[in-house]
């Protein structure tokens, strides 16, 4: 018996995707909210009703801020250790290392990097940046949405854990995402449109309701299916289809398309195939966060214990009235020795093995969040101080965060800096008579992203300590054996060293212009060291013609006087 096949509707294929979205992510939402709850209580939103919600408390269970602290710390050191705005953190460069090494190439590289720098600058992507980073040190995983901005190239939509769901691709990178958005009626007319919107959102608009609020789903995925000959926003690589989450209807609000995802979410560390984060250092800590709070309420209850214990009153007090503050009177009557008021028990507590306990449980949290590697960056206020210093300083912790930042790299900045290329080639930046335009040398190689950032450049500096063992070996042993500097490449041991210190590449000067210079400079020599022995030979020259002038003089006096046989006189 056949069974006939389900149609549906583009709509209700996208709702009943952004619930499969949403069970994918559901096994990470209790945990999160846990964490949400002893450390960013505002952060993390699983419903439309947590939107600008003024909880005053919310705050309740965090009695020790250590944690809140940690977190804040960890997310401006990854602010400013691999995204500074106040120096460049990246740059271009090109697969060809002769390519690279072509001053037009290396100067239109550089000045291509400065321009995305301004850019960034002038858009909202630092604080985006930032509320990523806070996103993935809190719940694993932190995104943002890339959309055209006229005055600034680019603008970004920070996304809240809980109000959005991720994708993957075959190679396991974040393809898809599926947003929740509330919106007012009001906002919802004028940015799609009243003909746009279901037939509920007209007649609350109609009737003034303006300020009634409606969730609408945000769905970016691959374009499944598309015409490849046309070129209009619903035929582009990546759909973007937006739509009320209970519409009466089959109508989009809107469907467009990008040419590229323009999405970035990353991750702190996965494992094997999870869509989300499986360690971070919120979730790391957790238990250490949930202990620290009990602790601090153990020792506020021995405090409260030792200042205002319970009392044993005799029982004719009962409705009387007894004065406890401080300077209070009681009038007491003796009855025997055990008469009057007294403590119930003696309260003597021990704080100071609590107190040892919460300093270890505080210090495992800040480990946690890396707190002493970015403290150190932070409470250092030599202004010179260099990313091998830090390397020296804190290698082993620099080895541990070394897959995060890789990360970072793969999943963060560079979609974002490809997302961000994209968007200046459209808008024209390097059109011909732009002053950007590529040199000729480029048409048809790729571009690729080297960072530069303190922590980037601490990466690398580690390497740096083997490069000056060696060239130190070399030294010591060419005392011996002069040869030796024969093994020693100078030029390719400046642009390693060079590149592994993240210097500005301006500041190498190019193979091409080297050889040049060399090649001037041994022709200078070689005219020196011609003059130089061109030198006697002249000298001797004019001896011998000094010489011979003086033996002809000395030969026609010798012969003063006589006649020469054969020679008229």
């Amino acid at each position: 018996m056949a069974v006939a096949a389900t149609t549906q509707t583009p709509q209700q294929r996208i709702l009943a995707r952004r619930t499969a979205l949403w069970n994918d992510r559901s096994p990470w939402d209790t945990h999160c909210q846990d964490i949400a709850d002893f450390l960013l209580p505002r952060a993390a939103r699983f419903d439309e009703s947590q939107r600008n919600r003024n909880d005053t408390k919310a705050y309740n269970r965090i009695i020790d801020e250590t944690a809140t602290l940690a977190h804040g710390t960890l997310s401006a050191g990854l602010m400013g250790g691999m995204t500074s705005p106040a120096r460049p953190w990246f740059r271009l460069a090109t697969p060809d290392p002769d390519l690279m090494e072509f001053a037009p190439v290396k100067q239109w590289l550089h000045k291509v990097s400065n321009l995305m720098l301004a850019i960034f600058a002038a858009s909202n992507t630092y604080r985006a940046l930032h509320a990523i980073y806070e996103q993935q040190s809190a719940f694993g995983v932190g995104a943002s949405i890339i959309v055209d901005n006229f005055q600034n190239v680019l603008h970004h939509y920070p996304q809240v854990f809980g109000r959005y769901a991720i994708g993957l691709d075959q190679w396991g990178n974040a393809d898809t995402i599926y947003r929740e958005i509330t919106k007012t009626v009001a906002q919802l007319v004028d940015e799609f449109g009243r003909e746009a919107c279901s037939n509920t959102v007209q007649n609350l608009y109609d009737r003034g309701k303006y300020d009634a609020e409606v969730k609408v789903v945000h769905a970016i995925e691959p374009r499944r299916s598309r015409d490849y000959g046309k070129r209009d926003t619903r035929n582009m690589p990546w759909s973007s289809c937006y739509l009320e989450a209970g519409r009466d209807g089959d109508k989009f609000l809107r469907e467009s398309g990008f040419k590229e995802f323009p999405a970035i979410a990353a991750r702190w560390i996965v494992d094997g195939e999870d869509t989300y984060a499986s360690r971070w250092p919120a979730a790391v800590a957790l238990g250490s966060i949930k202990q620290l709070q009990q602790e601090q309420l153990q020792k506020s209850n021995a405090i409260d214990y030792q200042v205002d214990p319970p009392l044993q009153v005799p029982t004719a007090y009962r409705n009387q009235d007894v004065d406890r503050l401080p300077g209070g009177l009681m009038f007491v009557d003796q009855t025997g020795t055990g008469g009057g008021i007294r403590s119930a028990y003696d309260v003597k507590l021990n704080l100071q093995h609590l107190l040892l306990d919460i300093q270890d449980v505080r210090g495992r949290i800040e480990r946690a969040f890396y707190v002493d590697l970015f403290r150190m960056l932070a409470n250092d206020d030599r202004s010179g101080i260099t990313a091998r210093e830090i390397a020296e300083k804190h290698e082993e912790k620099l080895l541990m965060l070394g897959p995060v930042i890789e990360r970072q790299h793969n999943e963060l900045l560079k979609p974002k800096i490809d997302i961000t290329f994209a968007k200046m080639v459209r808008a024209g930046l390097f059109a011909p008579g732009s002053g950007m335009e590529p040199p000729q040398e480029m048409q048809g190689n790729e571009l690729e992203v080297e960072f530069v950032s303190t922590l980037a450049q601490a990466q690398r500096a580690v390497g740096v300590q083997s490069i000056d063992r060696l060239v130190g070996t070399i030294a010591s042993v060419s005392q011996i054996k002069p040869e030796v500097l024969d093994k020693l490449d100078g030029d390719q041991l400046v642009d390693a060293y060079a590149d592994m210190l993240g210097v500005d590449p301006s500041l190498i000067v190019a193979d091409d212009q080297v050889a040049l210079i060399r090649q001037s400079r041994a022709q200078q020599q070689q005219a020196a060291q011609m003059a130089a022995a061109a030198a006697p030979m002249k000298d001797m020259a004019q001896a011998a013609q000094a010489a011979s002038q003086v033996d002809s003089e000395n030969l026609t006096n010798l012969f003063s006087g006589y006649a020469i046989p054969g020679i008229a006189q």
